[in-house]
């Protein structure tokens, strides 16, 4: 999902103006992609004069570290203060959680190599 850098985006609006699916708009002179409307054409990171829009590979850090601080933050909560069964079972919670969500990213993955090859690779071949 690319993204807008407010610290590079100048506001010129070119990515608004050439945005394909309208999924891109301006809030307080910064542009702003609508995850939900955006069809990944990949169109705004071409035109972006400034090199704003970026690639969501480069969030992978920071959503590392939301997530480590989240599950610190419940580790941490009053609930499982002076019991470290307690916090031992919200360890094994928290684990069984993000390898559903690796799992689901991974099946997801595998599930779209095949969709691409029964719908699309025949298609492209011709």
């Amino acid at each position: 999902m690319p993204w807008v850098s407010e610290e590079l985006c100048t506001g010129c609006g070119v990515c608004v103006d050439e945005c394909y699916a309208s999924a891109i708009s301006m809030i307080e002179e910064v542009a702003f992609i609508d995850e939900t409307e955006c069809i990944r054409c990949g169109v705004c990171h071409e035109v972006c004069p400034s090199d704003a829009v970026r690639h969501d590979g480069e969030r992978v850090p920071e959503e590392v570290a939301s997530n480590l601080a989240w599950a610190e933050e419940l580790l941490e909560h009053e609930y499982y203060s002076g019991d470290s069964q307690k916090r031992e079972e919200l360890y094994q919670r928290l684990l069984r959680y993000f390898n559903k969500n690796k799992k689901v990213m991974e099946k997801s993955i595998e599930r779209l190599k095949l969709l691409w090859d029964e719908k699309y690779e025949e298609k492209s071949e011709d």
